[in-house]
């Protein structure tokens, strides 16, 4: 296995992706690859709280909350080959409740809920491209984590199939977790201290 070595207007495949070793991570999106920057010290610190709150509330559940790297391929079909798939991504926190859709290379369609921590390298990605992805993958609720305002931003599908915004958290409220009944985060737990 080896590194890509990525050609502009170059369309790849999981099929290469899975080829590709090192230390890099990759999103593909319609066979365009996307190189994922590491993630901050504060990105990780508030993943790890809100990843904390739901793997407490799903405690003997049938429900998993992963953190990434974890791969999801949202628009697979069952026995589809790796080289018709040209779209991975890695959710920095995913809930599937679904396991017959797990495998050894990650998920198969779209999860319950996506979580989302924005960075500057990656705030416009994940509003507008990702935003737009899980919306025609038929995602039914997304959360946009806001480290910089430590705010949370809640979409949720509405009938006519569209991400539409539900709520706006603040940094010491209780948000609540749609795709789980009864699940809340506390984000004053989440959002470090100034």
């Amino acid at each position: 296995m080896s590194s890509p070595i990525l050609a502009e207007n170059e369309k790849y495949t999981f099929a290469d992706y899975l080829g590709w070793d090192g230390p890099q991570r990759y999103e593909l999106i319609n066979g365009e690859a996307y190189l994922l920057a590491s993630p901050s010290f504060i990105h990780q610190e508030i993943s790890a709280a809100i990843h904390r709150q739901l793997l407490n509330f799903l405690e003997g559940k049938k429900c998993r909350a992963i953190a990434a790297p974890f791969d999801v391929r949202l628009f697979e079909q069952i026995d589809e080959k790796p080289e018709n798939v040209d779209t991975i991504v890695q959710p920095d926190i995913s809930i599937i409740c679904d396991k017959s859709r797990v495998d050894d290379r990650g998920y198969r369609g779209v999860p319950e809920m996506i979580i989302e921590i924005l960075s500057p390298s990656s705030a416009r990605h994940d509003k507008l491209v990702k935003f737009n992805l899980y919306q025609q993958a038929g995602l039914k609720e997304y959360w946009i984590v806001d480290p910089m305002n430590r705010a949370v931003s809640v979409f949720l599908r509405d009938d006519a199939g569209r991400l539409v915004p539900y709520e706006e958290y603040g940094f010491t409220d209780v948000a609540k977790v749609n795709a789980l009944d009864g699940c809340f985060i506390e984000l004053n737990k989440v959002f470090p201290d100034v």
